[in-house]
């Protein structure tokens, strides 16, 4: 080609389709993420008014929420997930994400957005588990017993309601689970809830 004659015709066409391939690659990611935020936010903002359990996908769950706090992956946070094939649970689905939200925001600010966050779940035994580990400053062990409390917050004036992990606990308690800490100054902080 580059010895023909018009190969400057040819490799101009060539560049050009090359530009045009390209440009279609990046509308479908864009349009794929566009989609999936979408239906991220129709999925948080529909209200639960069933006081009824449903069979319902954790994961699915812990995705709607990682979507709406994609934009703060962008700032210096590395995301691991390890998700196991886990069978539905029965539960109010809503009320989880609200603690995936809670989890994952109190983890990313632990870290100040810099650092990795690791979300994993599995199945142990007849529940199912789900750890939130963030590489943040640690809680300090002075308060790690206040830290369910309610209006307890460390955060600053206008911040912090206090009420976040209050409203989780109560939740896990619902859904006659378990939610526990492990934490380490300076090395993070590792929430592991566990569901029947």
């Amino acid at each position: 080609l580059l010895r023909h004659q018009e190969c400057n015709r040819i490799l101009h066409a060539a560049n050009e389709i090359a530009a045009i391939v390209n440009s279609t690659k990046n509308i479908q990611i864009a349009v794929d993420r566009v989609s999936k935020i979408v239906f991220a936010f129709k999925s948080f903002s529909r209200i639960g008014t069933s006081n009824e359990k449903q069979l319902s996908s954790v994961r699915e769950g812990i995705e709607t929420v990682l979507t709406l706090y994609q934009n703060k992956f962008n700032k210096g946070t590395d995301l691991i997930c390890h998700f196991e094939d886990v069978p539905n649970l029965a539960c109010w689905p809503d009320e989880l994400v609200q603690v995936w939200m809670n989890l994952i925001h109190n983890a990313l600010q632990a870290m100040d957005y810099q650092g990795t966050l690791t979300i994993s779940l599995s199945k142990q035994d007849q529940n199912l588990v789900v750890t939130i580990a963030d590489t943040g400053h640690g809680i300090p062990e002075a308060i790690r017993d206040k830290i369910f409390d309610v209006f307890f917050t460390t955060k600053p004036s206008g911040e912090g309601s206090g009420l976040g992990l209050d409203i989780v606990k109560k939740i896990i308690n619902k859904h006659h689970g378990d939610i526990r800490f492990d934490s380490e100054t300076d090395k993070g902080t590792c929430f592991t809830v566990t569901l029947p």
